[in-house]
């Protein structure tokens, strides 16, 4: 067997053993990236609970869920919701 056919394998394994929490990024750092978008553009203190809830649903795979809920809450701007939501997952 070659030498990178079983690296390969041995980093799938590790991967699978491990549930992929090696590879994936702290679940808070994503939704806080979300809302500091969001608090950039509202230029002013912390981000209403409308924004946490909208980021938390892009953080869940929601992307369209998300724009929506920023969007409906006021003050968002479609653009800024897009690019926050992005950041999310």
């Amino acid at each position: 067997m070659r030498t990178s056919t079983r690296v390969a394998g041995v980093l799938t394994g590790l991967t699978l053993a491990l549930g992929g929490a090696a590879l994936a990024p702290a679940a808070h750092a994503d939704v806080r990236d979300c809302i500091n978008v969001v608090e950039a553009q509202l230029q002013g203190g912390e981000a209403p609970s409308y924004v946490v809830t909208a980021c938390k649903t892009g953080q869940g795979g929601g992307h369209a869920g998300c724009v929506t809920g920023l969007t409906k809450g006021g003050g968002v701007t479609n653009g800024t919701a897009v690019t926050a939501c992005s950041a999310a997952p």
